[in-house]
């Protein structure tokens, strides 16, 4: 009976001790590194969440689960991670789009249908009225986000 508590801790052990080589082990930290992160357009205007954290050589996708078309676009002015530019469409019921950054900062980004105001500081969408309100009246925010761009470890 001790003989079988004796192996199955020394089983218990030996299998600690190889997980904590393979996790400390490059690949396993480069594996970690080169997971996708996801930006929602759920079923309404809005990004979410609003910001991710990631680090250079991560993935960012955007994926549209709106019944409407949204953008991408990089806000230049504010950009630091690179990809100057963006302007992507991202098409209704799943459209996608990844991005993979290369270097640190930060990178705002917004959708040009939804990402004006108007002079009562609500957002402006396509449509005659400027888009769906609530019951107060309100249009919420502007369709707009940011990824910050941690450097290595």
């Amino acid at each position: 009976m001790l003989s079988s508590r004796f192996r199955c801790l020394a089983l218990s052990l030996i299998l600690v001790c190889l997980l904590a080589l393979v996790a400390s082990s490059p690949s396993w930290a480069e594996a970690r590194h080169r997971t996708v992160r996801q930006i929602i357009v759920p079923l309404e205007d809005r990004f979410t969440p609003f910001a991710i954290t990631i680090r250079v050589g991560q993935t960012v996708e955007w994926v549209n689960n709106d019944a409407d078309d949204h953008t991408v676009v990089s806000d230049d002015a504010f950009n630091t991670a690179g990809h100057r530019g963006v302007d992507v469409i991202l098409p209704a019921n799943g459209g996608t789009y990844r991005l993979t950054f290369k270097h640190a900062g930060v990178f705002p980004f917004y959708c040009r249908f939804h990402a004006m105001l108007d002079t009562q500081n609500q957002p402006i969408a396509p449509g005659p009225d400027g888009g769906i309100k609530d019951s107060n009246n309100n249009f919420g925010t502007p369709m707009s986000g940011v990824v910050t761009v941690l450097g290595e470890d």
